[in-house]
């Protein structure tokens, strides 16, 4: 069982940062992968960056170049460093893990930024 804790969301203006940070109750040096996923009003659950293992990583197409995945395995935390965030960013921020085929959530957390 992995428990994710997130935190790091708030209100920011259009432009600012942001950086979440996901706290696993393990040790997650041998976790698969961990990633970001956020969901807006209506919308579904989209993936925004993803980190493995062995430190690869991905980003959607719409936060290329202003997201930033890490993680530090001494502190079993990954991080989502928020670069000029845009309205459209506005969602609720939810963190993954994935090992050997089980998936796990944690409770998110609200960004929101105004124009």
């Amino acid at each position: 069982q992995v428990q994710l804790v997130e935190s790091g969301g708030g209100l920011v203006q259009a432009g600012g940062s942001l950086r979440l940070s996901c706290a696993a109750s393990v040790s997650i040096f041998y976790v698969n992968a961990m990633g970001w996923y956020r969901q807006a009003p209506g919308k579904q659950r989209e993936l925004v960056a993803r980190i493995t293992s062995g430190g690869s990583t991905n980003y959607a197409d719409s936060v290329k170049g202003r997201f930033t995945i890490s993680r530090d395995n001494a502190k079993n935390t990954v991080y989502l460093q928020m670069n000029s965030l845009k309205p459209e960013d506005n969602a609720v921020y939810y963190c993954q893990a994935t090992n050997y085929g089980l998936t796990y959530w944690g409770q998110g957390t609200q960004v929101t930024v105004s124009s």
